[in-house]
């Protein structure tokens, strides 16, 4: 993994796209600008980091900019990892999609748009890929509402009935 001292020189390389470096327990991470993510997506590749493991998405609830969203980057070749971090606020949750240069990013960035209600600008085919079409909200927000319909198991389903009426 980048030290660091590496991670400090892969942030003054990045300028103004980086906002935060973090380096801990052997863990490099950048936070960057939600707008040059496919700038700084490219330069890391051209630095080795050629494999998108995985496209994730949080909610930081309640603080704001409240969604986020972390890319895991490997290089293969030297047995590397960093992570990317951006965040973006509840009420224009847009990043533009590094589908075009990640293909490996197209079920995952719909699987975070899905669950947070995150956009992703310019992704060939984001509609959702777990819930159904017409389902309202979003699950995985932290402030989704718990609860929803009971589970009816057929032993209890006489004693249910009589409940309801």
């Amino acid at each position: 993994m980048p030290d660091a001292t590496g991670l400090e020189l892969l942030a003054a390389e990045l300028g103004d796209a980086t906002f935060e470096t973090v380096y801990f327990r052997e863990r490099a991470t950048l936070v960057v600008d939600p707008a040059q993510i496919r700038s700084v997506l490219q330069k890391l590749r051209a630095h080795g980091f050629t494999f998108l493991a995985s496209v994730h998405g949080v909610d930081y609830y309640p603080e704001e900019p409240r969604l986020g969203v972390i890319y895991e980057l490997l290089d293969m070749s030297r047995v590397d990892r960093i992570t990317v971090k951006l965040r973006v606020p509840l009420d224009a949750p847009t990043v533009e999609s590094v589908t075009a240069d990640w293909p490996t990013a197209d079920h995952q960035e719909r699987e975070v748009y899905d669950m947070f209600g995150v956009v992703f600008e310019g992704h060939p085919d984001l509609r959702r890929i777990l819930m159904p079409e017409d389902y309202e909200g979003h699950p995985q927000r932290r402030d989704f509402p718990i609860g929803g319909e009971p589970v009816i198991f057929t032993r209890d389903e006489r004693k249910w009935l009589e409940v309801r009426e």
